[in-house]
């Protein structure tokens, strides 16, 4: 009886969660209902699924059979509305209705069209127009009338009553009771912007629209029976049951080749064994028996279409884009993928296991990570989408909710609260004084109720769907401004319905990679072989580097905790590079993991095992859980379940597992098997301990792996050739440091670093021999449009020759050029800064309109003789400060009032350990951490009057509320301890150093 049911997939409307609707059902006895959401269908497969799943829908032909005593059939459609406003709504009579409406839907959501005011004609959908006193349309066959019951009195001599069989009950459910209609007014409210009390009675929905019981609901049209029976036979007519599936299949189907399963089967093993030679040569058993294994896998859980579409987008990538990709996640645990080259790590070489990433019992599909250079992923997401039909394509949707406390500010302005008040409501030092007061109390409140409601639907990082049937089964499709066509729907429903998804990622270090072998082919003529990893990592000069914590610009390592991290371990090989990856991560400083692996690493004989399994499992990583891989392991080999059980109950103890039930029988499985392998209980139960403490803080081995793989190969690029790998960091746009660290790392390496130049420098930094120029890019205030085309009109016609040729050739503005100037961009000239400043307003600072138009006769222009301008090198570097955010030719220190530089440096730490000292850094970056206490502390890195970095402490009990004050030099007291041979200065006192004034500040 209920056709138009909204869930909180509504968004900002609907108020009820899926699960909610679908138990207030069951506890009303309702037999049928449609959900049919605003403009979008997210919600229906999963509305169909947990009728199943709360055991209250069942197959038809079960219901046929009359030994049912309750169930409630689900149906779905969309509700579609144009400006707010009620158009009509739509009813899948079966899966076809379902892809009919759904795109419907999206042709208008891609094209950006309006919804039409009349339906188009559906083959497999019942459309319901609301009633309305005047209603005159002419009705198609599959077109009905909703009338609400307070609307019965309109019926009296209406037409309509000619067309009996058009008339269907229309009761909207929106929200879960009458109390719950405030909380829609609320989100009503925040969607149109304006205050709670002026949210017109057009734009929320009525009291009434409750769920109410069949009964209640048919009393109220007991004098029209007719439309009860019209209800009944239209609801009777739909059936979606074909969606509900017992167990999740795979809807990645879409065969790779145009001859079915069977072909792809055979061409993946073809492939793969191809790679195999390529990898490991002819004659290697165990690469060959791991790689048999794994098939075998993936054809009895019918992925060999999964693993040839992955093929063929790094096969595209690599052939015909020459792209540089790295393939990490749990899909580096498999020998095919290493084989058909998705990723470059060998799980061989690292003892990788294949049931991380697939295995006979596992239920959620897998996926591969594929990281490009972030300026080369759209190509191949664009190669993806052209290559599949249109709607079996699509980006994966995300949900956001309404947890980020910064709606508590939305709900403020809804209550018309001053900005003062709401902001002080959103200022986590004034918590507490907050509790106390009591709007702010009714604030939290209805975000507490609000909060876990989604809010709007997004783009997923890198998700993309391929499907074998059209997705338009499933959803309807949206286009975000990225342009490509995205599911309403996220990952987790995703995975629900049967879905892999193919992530194709960016990052900043595969760029710098990349475009620094390109540097060094064009700046030194020389080919990098940038995959022969077997020779990086056994390479002394680079494991020096990492010993030392020096690599500053190498992605995933040069941050301060991790450059600390490496000198603590005094890291110099692929597999402590690997663990110190794992082990970095947050949580697992404070698992205390981190602090026990250092010590058991630098005294391995003193690690106490707990038994012999424990030590042939554990011996790589002393004896410390530090990869999930491990989890798997001492499952495996101390409890002796096997592989796919022990990877089931390592998601399960990661929370990503949602039967508490299942999660149980696993675990007395576990405990039941290791006793049948002969072991105590009491050690049964410590293992179990540090296997459940640890599981929520592991990481992938095959990820950090590929992390590492990436690591050495940024390393040695910027061992053996630092000044265009620097150059390339500074290009992608840095890493975990601001863009003056890496000029300076860049000026570290011997390199000339030149200021921008209108007759050198290019959009991005370019270098030729040792010389480098900055681009125009990090010129602040330089518009893109002379970014671009200066040095392009610099290439066509040759280099500028004067202030004259270079505004008439560049057609640039007045404010443009003095910004150039005042840089010094154009010292090519020959004439200092104050002196081309005053000749550009004899080109520009006229108010007449210049014509652009080719000169017939090149005229010379007046000379003037001007007096000698002072400039000073201060005033430039000021300059420097304010347009590119640093200055490149005068030292920070040099801008302090005071020559005074400490103590000690950086370098000498290690040989005052205990010693309190003074000492002088430029500020690099901080960090901001709580205690046990929730007080704040701080970590800072600084550069001394060397270049060299020192990292620094600031406890709550020395430190004020808040200590950093920006860029700049700052004086620092305190004792210099050490953490495992790594030195850092606990801060005592410290503060920022006076500078001298810009000379033209008060001009």
């Amino acid at each position: 009886m209920f056709l138009n049911v909204h869930s909180a997939y509504s968004l900002k409307y609907g108020t009820m969660d899926i699960p909610t609707i679908v138990s207030n059902a069951r506890a009303l006895g309702i037999h049928q209902m449609v959900l049919t959401d605003i403009n979008n269908s997210t919600g229906a497969i999963e509305f169909i699924r947990e009728c199943f799943k709360q055991g209250i829908a069942k197959e038809p032909d079960e219901i046929q059979a009359g030994n049912i005593p309750y169930y409630l059939k689900p149906i779905a459609g969309i509700e579609f509305r144009k400006d707010g406003q009620l158009l009509y709504f739509g009813i899948a009579k079966s899966k076809e209705g379902m892809r009919e409406l759904n795109e419907f839907l999206s042709i208008h959501n891609i094209e950006d069209q309006a919804l039409p005011n009349d339906a188009p004609a559906f083959e497999n959908v019942f459309i319901i127009y609301p009633f309305i006193k005047n209603f005159n349309r002419k009705l198609k066959p599959n077109e009905f009338v909703g009338i609400k019951s307070s609307q019965l009195n309109f019926l009296y001599k209406h037409p309509l009553l000619h067309q009996k069989d058009k008339l269907v009950i229309w009761h909207p459910v929106t929200v879960g009771s009458r109390v719950e209609h405030r909380l829609h007014e609320y989100l009503r409210a925040i969607e149109i912007n304006t205050l709670l009390s002026m949210v017109p009675d057009d734009c929320k929905c009525n009291l009434d629209e409750v769920l109410i019981s069949e009964e209640v609901l048919k009393s109220k049209f007991e004098t029209f029976p007719f439309i009860i029976e019209n209800t009944q036979k239209l609801m009777d007519a739909c059936d979606l049951s074909v969606y509900f599936e017992p167990q999740v299949k795979s809807k990645n189907r879409f065969a790779y080749t145009k001859n079915g399963e069977e072909f792809d089967r055979i061409l993946l093993r073809r492939i793969a064994y191809k790679g195999l030679a390529y990898r490991y040569g002819n004659d290697n058993p165990v690469a060959r028996a791991r790689l048999e294994k794994e098939l075998k896998i993936i054809e009895f859980k019918n992925y060999c279409a999964y693993f040839l579409i992955t093929f063929d987008i790094v096969r595209y990538a690599m052939g015909r884009c020459n792209f540089y990709h790295v393939g990490r996640g749990s899909g580096a645990n498999s020998i095919v993928a290493y084989c058909l080259r998705i990723t470059d790590v060998d799980p061989i070489d690292l003892d990788l296991y294949f049931e991380r990433f697939l295995h006979e019992k596992r239920t959620s599909p897998p996926d591969f990570d594929i990281d490009f250079a972030w300026d080369e992923r759209e190509t191949i997401q664009r190669y993806i989408f052209k290559k599949y039909p249109k709607w079996h394509v699509a980006f994966l949707g995300t949900m956001s909710t309404f947890k980020d406390r910064a709606i508590i500010r939305e709900i403020g302005k809804v209550l018309g609260l001053p900005k003062e008040e709401i902001d002080s409501f959103t200022d986590p030092t004034k918590e507490r004084e907050n509790q106390q007061n009591a709007t702010y109390r009714k604030v939290v409140a209805v975000h507490q109720h609000m909060r876990n409601m989604p809010n709007q639907r997004s783009i997923h990082a890198g998700g993309i769907l391929i499907s074998d049937e059209p997705i338009t089964y499933y959803t309807a499709l949206d286009l975000p401004p990225k342009g490509f066509v995205t599911v309403q729907w996220d990952m987790y429903e995703a995975e629900a319905i049967g879905y892999e998804k193919f992530d194709v990622l960016s990052q900043r270090g595969i760029g710098h990679i990349r475009e620094a072998v390109q540097l060094i082919r064009q700046n030194q003529n020389k080919e990098i072989d940038i995959h022969d990893f077997k020779n990086f990592k056994n390479d002394p000069k680079l494991n020096a580097i990492l010993r030392e914590g020096q690599p500053v610009g190498c992605f995933y390592i040069e941050s301060p905790a991790m450059r600390q991290l490496l000198k603590k371990l005094k890291c110099e090989d692929y597999l402590t590079l690997v663990a110190a990856s794992s082990i970095i991560r947050p949580g697992v400083a404070s698992s205390g993991m981190m602090k026990s692996f250092i010590e058991r690493y630098h005294a391995p004989d003193k690690v106490v095992y707990l038994c012999k399994e424990m030590e042939e499992q554990l011996k790589e990583t002393y004896g410390v859980m530090v990869y999930q891989e491990d989890v798997i392991k001492v499952c495996h080999y101390f409890a002796g379940l096997d592989l796919a059980d022990a990877d089931v109950l390592r998601k399960a103890m990661s929370g990503k597992y949602r039967s508490k039930l299942a999660f149980e029988e696993l675990v007395n499985k576990f405990f039941h098997s290791a006793r049948l392998q002969g072991h105590s209980k009491e050690l049964i139960t410590e293992v179990w301990r540090q296997i459940s403490s640890f599981a929520g803080y592991s990481f992938s081995k095959a990820h950090s792996a590929s992390f590492a793989v990436e690591s050495y190969q940024s390393l040695y690029l910027k061992t053996y050739y630092p000044k265009e790998f620097m150059v390339a960091v500074l290009n992608n746009y840095g890493g975990f440091y601001s863009r003056w660290v890496y000029v300076h790392e860049l000026q570290k390496t011997g390199a000339k670093v030149h200021l921008p130049c209108v007759n050198h420098s290019d959009e991005v930094v370019n270098i030729k021999g040792n010389e480098a120029y900055l681009g125009f890019v990090g010129v602040q205030g330089l518009e893109h449009k002379f970014i671009a085309q200066i040095p392009l009109e610099r290439r066509r016609n040759g280099p500028f020759k004067d202030l004259e040729q270079f505004v008439k050739r560049t057609n640039i503005t007045l404010e443009q050029a003095i910004l150039l100037i005042r840089l010094g961009a154009l010292r090519f000239t020959g004439k200092d800064k104050k002196t081309l400043l005053w000749e550009i307003y004899n080109y520009l600072g006229y108010k007449q309109k210049r014509i652009d138009a080719a000169e017939l006769f090149s005229l010379e222009s007046k000379e003037y003789s001007l007096p000698k301008l002072e400039n000073s090198a201060l005033e430039d570097a000021y300059v420097e400060l304010e347009l590119l955010g640093y200055p490149l030719n005068f030292n920070m220190f040099d801008f302090l009032k005071t020559s005074y530089r400490g103590d000690v440096m950086a370098a000498e730490l290690n040989q005052n350990i205990g010693k309190t000292v003074r000492i002088v850094g430029n500020y690099v970056c901080e960090k901001t951490v709580r205690t046990i206490k929730n007080t704040k502390m701080w970590f800072g890195t600084f550069l001394d009057a060397n270049g060299d970095f020192f990292d620094t402490t600031h406890f709550p009990n020395t430190t004020p509320v808040y200590p950093f004050k920006g860029k700049g030099c700052y004086l620092i007291l305190g004792k210099i301890v050490e953490d495992f041979g790594c030195p850092s200065i606990e801060v005592i006192k410290f503060a920022k150093l006076d500078i001298h004034i810009n000379p033209v500040a008060g001009d």
